[in-house]
């Protein structure tokens, strides 16, 4: 009688010898539906993520920066197309996924709720909040499903230049009057908080970690890629000449790490809760822009359509 593999034990191995795991391959259901959330909601970070910096596409100060401003949100618009079609790729409907983000009950990046109220707040952005998605990005390159790790390596190298465009911004800012300089400390005062709870809560308090990185979804845990984003990112605010709003930051010799002040984590529950400053405003931009965009979906399916039906006559 023929042995049969047990599924379980290969998939356990493959993902233990860092073989990729593709659509086709078994896997286990919990595994397929935290990608989907993962993934899901990442493409919902990216299609969201467009709204609080094409809200200054009109209002850039200059053509070059209108120009670079706006590619920067057409890759975000690439982004979630890429990250969607690999959540397709474990067998839920785009359709689907747009149906759970437009009701609420799928979550993104809770940074997109805040407000961007002055020209700065696009290079903090670019510096902080990309920066912020680069630390948490990398290291999905070589996350074990092989669609979503062959998406993000050309996402990482948009995002890298999404960082360097925000830095760019602020260094301008930093760099001149005295109210410019104003403008960029008070975006960083207002985004610091916010991006440092971009990465997640606690890893005590983390639902979804431990299962992760056993599976190596995850490289690196809520609190390490915290830490990793910290001390990267304070010498170059230092170079900036700015001030990171932290009273409590300081550099641990016996660490090798930079210690940093309490988050306030109750803020950041009940903006995941839909409570957030921006949260119902953002939500209610993407409902209308898909129901005013219904007639164009309708013309481009209808255009398939009659091109299949040409190709069997």
């Amino acid at each position: 009688m023929m042995h049969t593999p047990d599924p379980q034990l290969q998939f356990d191995l493959k993902v233990a010898e860092e073989q990729r795991i593709e659509p086709k391959d078994w896997m286990p259901e919990p595994y397929r539906r935290t990608l989907i959330r993962q993934i899901s909601q990442h493409a919902h970070s990216e299609i969201v993520g467009m709204l609080p910096e094409g809200n200054w596409i009109t209002r850039a100060p200059s053509l070059r920066r209108k120009a670079v401003l706006l590619a920067k949100v057409q890759d975000e618009a690439g982004h979630g197309l890429y990250l969607y079609s690999a959540a397709e790729t474990l067998g839920v409907s785009r359709e689907q996924m747009i149906a759970d983000l437009h009701s609420g009950k799928a979550k993104y990046s809770s940074i997109f709720n805040y407000p961007t109220l002055s020209w700065a707040d696009m290079g903090a952005i670019g510096w902080l909040v990309d920066g912020a998605a680069i630390m948490n990005q990398v290291p999905l390159c070589r996350t074990s499903y092989g669609p979503y790790a062959r998406a993000m390596v050309r996402i990482c190298k948009e995002e890298s230049f999404h960082q360097r465009q925000g830095y760019e911004i602020m260094m301008t800012l930093a760099k001149g009057s005295q109210e410019q300089k104003a403008m960029a400390q008070d975006a960083l005062n207002r985004w610091w908080w916010p991006v440092l709870m971009m990465f997640g809560p606690k890893d005590d308090e983390s639902p979804n970690t431990a299962l992760s990185m056993q599976w190596k979804i995850k490289r690196f845990s809520n609190d390490e890629l915290r830490q990793k984003f910290v001390d990267a990112t304070v010498p170059q605010a230092e170079y900036l000449d700015l001030t990171i709003p932290d009273p409590d930051l300081k550099w641990n010799e016996a660490r090798g790490h930079y210690d940093f002040g309490a988050i306030n984590w109750e803020e950041f529950w009940e903006v995941v809760k839909g409570n957030g400053p921006c949260n119902r405003q953002r939500l209610e931009a993407r409902q209308k822009a898909h129901a005013e965009g219904e007639w164009v979906r309708e013309a481009a399916m209808a255009y398939a359509k009659k091109r299949v039906m040409s190709y069997e006559l």
